[in-house]
């Protein structure tokens, strides 16, 4: 009877970890998920052609036309040039061919193009996704120490820059004390972002580590749901500019909960 009761008590967190579960892999499998960003171009000052020609800077999948247009990148501003028309291009401009969509980024400083495309092997081919056994235990409440700091945070091509911190998440797990730092995505965040490593990382899990994300704290505490954490996109696509745990966020303990290393099994 005991085992039954316990069991009915965990049903609510079971079933929101499963409907999380079907929402990240509805996500990543969408038309515009990670699986679909099948090419990163960085820009070069003056014209930048793109096309499927392989004499093109940027060289498009064969669904797009030999020649389709130009990308002009100079003093940080990029201009598109395509069916014999230029204009400059807007921050969040999408410029679409077919199955294409492309669009620009900036990392460090840097310009480039990011390239979608509907038809993408990595979508064709994708495995699905697997994890942990689901487990309460990893569900933990952590105390949360005010303490706005600045973190650097390098990614995958080696760029570094200074995030926001608003403060540390303390947690005990199997009676040991570990501390997380959150960043801030933006200014104006309603959520924390971890981006963590633990001792599964490279053996479970993916090697370079994996993202978390709580609500804002309330009354000095954050929940942290491990059984939420994910992998980073540069699991799904070597196109991606994945954030890497900062050094704060490097725990010496396995966190066996949430997302696996993709494609092992």
């Amino acid at each position: 009877m005991l085992a039954l009761i316990l069991t009915l008590l965990m049903l609510p967190h079971t079933a929101e970890i499963e409907a999380w579960r079907q929402r990240r892999v509805a996500s990543l499998t969408s038309d515009t998920g990670w699986l679909t960003v099948a090419g990163l171009f960085w820009l070069k000052d003056g014209p930048n052609r793109f096309g499927s020609d392989p004499g093109n800077e940027i060289v498009l999948p064969a669904s797009a036309p030999a020649h389709a247009g130009v990308f002009a990148f100079h003093n940080g501003k990029v201009s598109l040039t395509m069916d014999g028309r230029t204009h400059e291009l807007a921050a969040d401009e999408q410029v679409k061919l077919g199955p294409l969509t492309m669009f620009v980024i900036e990392r460090g400083g840097r310009h480039a193009i990011r390239l979608r495309d509907r038809n993408s092997s990595y979508r064709r081919d994708f495995t699905g996704l697997h994890y942990f056994p689901i487990r309460e235990s990893y569900r933990v409440t952590a105390k949360w120490v005010a303490e706005p700091r600045k973190i650097l945070i390098t990614n995958v091509l080696g760029m570094t820059e200074p995030m926001d911190s608003p403060g540390y998440a303390l947690f005990q797990i199997d009676g040991h004390e570990y501390k997380l730092y959150p960043v801030l995505e933006e200014p104006d965040a309603k959520e924390l972002f971890y981006i963590f490593r633990d001792q599964t990382s490279a053996r479970e899990t993916y090697g370079a580590g994996r993202f978390l994300y709580s609500e804002m704290p309330k009354d000095g505490h954050v929940v942290l749901d491990f059984n939420q954490a994910y992998n980073p996109p540069c699991a799904f696509t070597p196109y991606a500019t994945c954030p890497l745990p900062p050094k704060e966020n490097r725990l010496a303990v396995r966190i066996e909960a949430g997302e696996l290393k993709y494609g092992d099994h």
